[in-house]
């Protein structure tokens, strides 16, 4: 059984900071693109930040310059440092990940979700 487990999420007031992490587990035979989203009441799912597996990067516009994905290969974890937030932030935060598991017979390649982690900023 595969799982992406996420902690950091809270209450921050306008300005301040959080970190984000995702940990994943289970029979995983390697890891791709691992990634962050965001889904704000009313409003779909958008995409935060993604990594590669080879530590390429990319960022939604409205986040670049304040918030950073990272990823550690060894412990199978993503991280989203989040800076200068903003009550727009607002929202479950969601780690994504491109894995491929072990099942008894062969390598398998799927995404996985999160349980999502919630994040609000004050005014």
């Amino acid at each position: 059984q595969v799982q992406l487990v996420e902690s950091g999420g809270g209450l921050v007031q306008l300005g301040g900071s959080l970190r984000l992490s995702c940990a994943a587990s289970g029979s995983i035979f390697s890891i791709n693109a691992m990634g962050w989203y965001r889904q704000a009441p009313g409003k779909q799912r958008e995409l935060v930040a993604v990594i590669t597996s080879g530590g390429s990067t990319n960022y939604a516009d409205s986040v670049k310059g304040r918030f950073t994905i990272s990823r550690d290969n060894a412990k199978n974890t993503v991280y989203l440092q989040m800076n200068s937030l903003k009550p727009e932030d607002t929202a479950v935060y969601y780690c994504n990940a491109e894995l491929v598991v072990t099942t008894p017979r062969e390598l398998v390649g799927s995404a996985y979700w999160g349980q999502g982690t919630q994040v609000t900023v004050s005014s």
